[in-house]
């Protein structure tokens, strides 16, 4: 190629080249080289920015006789290798250039990318130019891993990713059987499948892929136990209380007696009292949930929670104090209350040479409850909620803070039915730590024979299950990089403000996953 001038302007550069005539050129459709001219024609092309200007190639071309009289055809245009594409107005390396930034920042935000790099391209031409992509070929995993996630409202996708080389095959909308089986059918060889407890993933491979072991995930089965503990101390929620150390004895009567009437006055505790006098005699005279929601307007969740509570108080949220400025102060205020200083004036000035910088208003309200004869508004401590109860119980016990190891003792003596609890799920985390599927015969046993219907539910299931949950606790196989993968598609779908079809997302996901690998498995070359 012959370069024939440069033209250089404010926003773009243009260069003018030609080919050279002597040089042979190869047919496109019998590959035959030729040097036989027919005319010429010039082609635009446009190339990555140069010096932050746009760079524009005229390039002049030959178009060729083909000198083989058996080819289809009878002229074609030449190629420059590395400069030009057949049917293509931009040079190779600015179309990797675009096809990089749609499948990292796809539409909008590619067209914008590109716009600073001084190539001016609509969102629409981006996802076109995404779209034309090829995906990276693939062979049938070994192990494969199959779990499912929200693509919008209700409506649920599935993924499929190898879980040797950690990288999405592809995915759909949908998490049924029969879509799952056809693609098993279509793709044989799978050896060992990682899914949940899903009983449509469970049959889809059974019938997909029969020979293959299925493995039961540990982190599900840890979620689906976990749950069940949050409902047995939803069901003991009057044993929560206990978890909190003993207060002393000077005022704790005089502190509750007037925080509940303080909460008896205002409106939400006149709501909640209202609600609960109303169920509790609905529910007194043996109707069901569903019958009192329908009479009230509530619903059925809010019924249940008001009649398993004992008093009101139970169900009236109570929004734990925030930490304030004026904090470490306090234990001044209420000396120099006791020493008769009630002028929250002087209390504030003398409060600011002591390094507090707050308002005065924050001072008159923290000595309101002293006019009233109540003691200073301090944080109080909160029992623990029936979600925070499962996951003391759940966490390993080095993991927790010597304050919840104590508060959970107090917690499991004083509930027999928690502490029955703590000891199953302790039992089952040893065999998860160990892999060890021995002990699950008993332990399943023992769950079925504990007297608490969720525990004993849970049994049922996992009995139904029990090759694939053995699978799950003995072998390393396990869905975790699924939850990975489940990851990167709510962060595509996100950049895509949700607006993405199955498709694109597809696209995006796989081709995305397989340029962080190249990327990664490039070596980085220093600066000299």
């Amino acid at each position: 190629m012959l370069v024939v001038s440069v033209q250089v302007s404010d926003a773009v550069v243009t260069v003018r080249a030609r080919t050279r005539a002597s040089v042979s050129a190869g047919c496109t459709g019998c590959g035959r080289l030729s040097t036989w001219c027919h005319s010429r024609y010039e082609r635009l092309l446009a190339d990555i920015a140069l010096a932050g200007r746009s760079l524009r190639i005229r390039l002049s071309v030959r178009r060729l006789y083909c000198e083989n009289p058996t080819c289809p055809k009878k002229t074609f245009a030449e190629q420059v290798p590395g400069l030009t594409v057949r049917y293509q107005r931009r040079t190779p390396q600015l179309q990797r250039l675009v096809e990089a930034v749609g499948v990292v920042l796809a539409g909008r935000g590619g067209a914008r990318m590109l716009r600073i790099l001084n190539v001016t391209l609509s969102r629409c031409t981006v996802l076109s130019q995404l779209m034309r992509v090829p995906l990276p070929p693939w062979e049938t995993p070994r192990v494969l891993g199959v779990d499912d996630f929200a693509l919008y409202g209700d409506t649920y996708g599935t993924l499929l990713v190898d879980a040797t080389t950690r990288l999405p095959l592809t995915l759909w909308e949908g998490r049924d059987s029969e879509q799952l089986t056809g693609w098993l059918r279509e793709h044989p060889g799978v050896e060992v499948a990682c899914r949940d407890g899903s009983l449509a993933y469970r049959h889809g491979l059974t019938v997909g892929a029969p020979d293959a072991v299925q493995v039961s995930d540990r982190f599900h089965l840890w979620q689906g136990l976990s749950r069940r503990v949050q409902d047995i101390a939803s069901a003991h929620r009057s044993c929560l209380p206990a978890a909190l150390p003993p207060v002393s004895a000077t005022d704790p009567a005089l502190v509750e007696e007037s925080g509940e009437n303080t909460a008896a006055d205002t409106r939400a505790g006149r709501h909640a009292r209202r609600l609960f006098e109303a169920v509790q005699a609905l529910s007194r005279t043996g109707r069901s949930h569903r019958s009192v929601a329908r009479e009230l307007g509530l619903d059925r969740r809010t019924v249940g929670k008001y009649a398993r509570a004992r008093t009101w108080q139970e169900v009236m949220r109570r929004p734990p104090r925030k930490p304030s400025a004026l904090d470490p102060y306090l234990d001044y205020l209420q000396q120099r209350w006791d020493e008769g200083q009630h002028s929250a004036k002087i209390l504030h000035e003398e409060l600011q040479t002591k390094g507090y910088f707050g308002h005065y208003q924050r001072v008159k309200m923290a000595v309101a409850p002293l006019r009233r004869g109540l003691p200073l508004d301090e944080p109080r401590q909160r029992p623990p909620s029936p979600r925070g109860a499962a996951r003391w119980i759940t966490t390993h016990p080095n993991r927790r803070s010597p304050h919840i190891n104590d508060c959970l003792a107090r917690l499991l003596d004083q509930c027999p039915e928690l502490r029955h609890t703590h000891d199953l799920v302790r039992r089952f985390a040893v065999m998860l730590d160990n892999r060890d599927a021995a002990p699950l015969a008993g332990w399943l046993d023992d769950l079925a024979n504990s007297g608490l219907t969720p525990l004993a539910g849970l049994a049922r299931a996992l009995r139904e299950d029990r090759d694939a949950v053995t699978q799950g606790i003995a072998t390393p196989y396990n869905s975790g990089v699924n939850e990975g993968r489940i990851t990167d598609v709510k962060l595509q779908k996100r950049l895509m403000a949700g607006r993405a079809g199955v498709p694109l997302l597809r696209h995006r996901v796989v081709l995305i996953a397989h340029f962080r690998r190249r990327d990664a498995d490039r070596p980085i070359v220093s600066p000299r």
